[in-house]
């Protein structure tokens, strides 16, 4: 993906951290958001662009009767497989960047987020972003929103979570960090505060 001229800002953080309230309220203030895992989706429905190479590396059986692919025997192969998971990943990956890259152009906002989920696991984000900001809480209170909001049982929930980065790697890498271990009233300021600073950041960036 080729640099963007924009202020750009990584947002991740662990399954049930709260990062899809947090992206939302950053574009309730006129916030560019380019949500990559909409962008992965809309590359893996049917005729989706990547849809030929992943058949081509996995076979037919990962393709639904409609032609998408079967996300659910995608899922259960590449937790099991890191190999799979890194075929999948070399299809995936350059054609995400790419899109990111062009949706981000299309915006007209002050700075543009890309709501990375694995952004600290992918390991080649991190050269393309001014900032990162992770959206952190603690992981009895993931485990408890996700088993809550997906109906999962817990064994799977912690799966989940331990095929993500642990807490203390994720806030290593951060240089902004939202708290959202209490309720939606203590976002606002946070939110607000950041808000304000990218816009000064990306006020002194400039146009490019």
């Amino acid at each position: 993906m080729a640099a963007t001229a924009r202020f750009t800002v990584g947002l991740t953080g662990g399954i049930g951290s709260g990062k899809s309230v947090v992206a939302r309220m950053f574009a309730e203030r006129g916030v560019d958001i380019v949500d990559t895992d909409r962008i992965a989706r809309g590359l893996t429905v049917a005729g989706g662009a990547a849809m030929p190479a992943v058949l081509a590396a996995f076979g037919a059986d990962f393709a639904d009767r409609d032609g998408a692919l079967d996300r659910a025997r995608m899922r259960a192969l590449v937790f099991s497989d890191p190999d799979a998971k890194r075929r999948l990943e070399a299809i995936l990956h350059p054609m995400i960047r790419e899109a990111v890259y062009a949706a981000s152009l299309l915006g007209t906002g002050p700075y543009v987020i890309f709501d990375i989920p694995l952004l600290v696991e992918s390991g080649t984000w991190r050269e393309r972003l001014q900032r990162v900001l992770v959206v952190d809480c603690p992981e009895n209170m993931q485990l408890a929103r996700v088993i809550a909001r997906n109906g999962l049982p817990e064994a799977q929930v912690r799966a989940i979570m331990a095929a993500q980065v642990p807490r203390q790697v994720r806030l290593a890498a951060a240089d902004d960090v939202v708290d959202n271990s209490g309720d939606l009233a203590a976002l606002a300021p946070q939110i607000d505060r950041l808000h304000a600073f990218y816009n000064r950041m990306a006020a002194a960036q400039g146009p490019g």
